[in-house]
């Protein structure tokens, strides 16, 4: 059996998005006057739902959460999302992807509303059916939730035919609760420790091993 839709997480997977938000969570520490982490620490917010991230991190309750995502928002929303960059080697396994029927989705934890701003801004909507993601009030966050709203939008209901692609292991435990194969990359933020112990059956160490994965590997069913 082979695969016939393929769900892409964003961050880490299609970009590599870290500075800009490396550099919206340093302006919102700032701002709430919390002493800001090194950079290695700060990479790890990268991926998770971030106020979530916020409130473990910091021990801080959920409506200072609430508001350290406004200020992040101040900076990301006008700088963050475009200190930015697609993978090399993306757009042209993309392309690969959709020239052979795939279906091609996402499903990230950012808000949709920044995701299709930055899909828009570097030029690969093109490849997408749909673009999905979190809501702007903080709902919707978790990567179950998301991939579960694009697989009932776009009405897909085989889901054995279905890989979820990320980085991080949010991406391959959503993409199991919700019954799907799994297929981390190692060239995004997550290690391979990472996503072998949450769930990835399969692991590409670049864009061009991943479409070799879902064009070419049978699936396990």
């Amino acid at each position: 059996m082979k695969t016939d839709t393929v769900l892409f997480d964003l961050d880490g997977t299609i970009t590599d998005s870290a500075p800009g938000i490396i550099n919206s969570i340093r302006y919102s520490l700032e701002k709430h006057g919390i002493a800001v982490l090194d950079e290695q620490e700060l990479r790890k917010f990268v991926g998770p739902p971030l106020q979530q991230q916020f409130q473990k991190v910091f021990g801080v309750m959920e409506k200072e959460a609430r508001q350290m995502m406004d200020s992040y928002r101040e900076y990301y929303g006008t700088k963050g999302m475009y200190e930015n960059r697609v993978y090399e080697g993306v757009p042209r396994m993309l392309s690969r992807l959709q020239s052979a029927g795939i279906r091609i989705l996402m499903a990230t934890s950012k808000p949709e509303k920044y995701a299709r701003m930055i899909a828009e801004h570097f030029g690969f909507t093109k490849y997408f059916e749909y673009i999905g993601g979190a809501c702007m009030d903080g709902t919707r966050t978790m990567k179950y939730d998301v991939i579960e709203y694009v697989l009932d939008v776009c009405k897909v209901t085989d889901r054995e035919r279905v890989v979820m692609v990320g980085d991080r292991c949010h991406d391959m435990i959503g993409a199991q609760q919700a019954g799907l194969h799994r297929l981390g990359v190692l060239y995004g933020y997550g290690s391979q420790e990472e996503l072998e112990q949450s769930g990835a059956e399969s692991l590409a160490k670049t864009p061009q091993n991943v479409a070799e994965y879902i064009l070419l590997t049978p699936l396990n069913v």
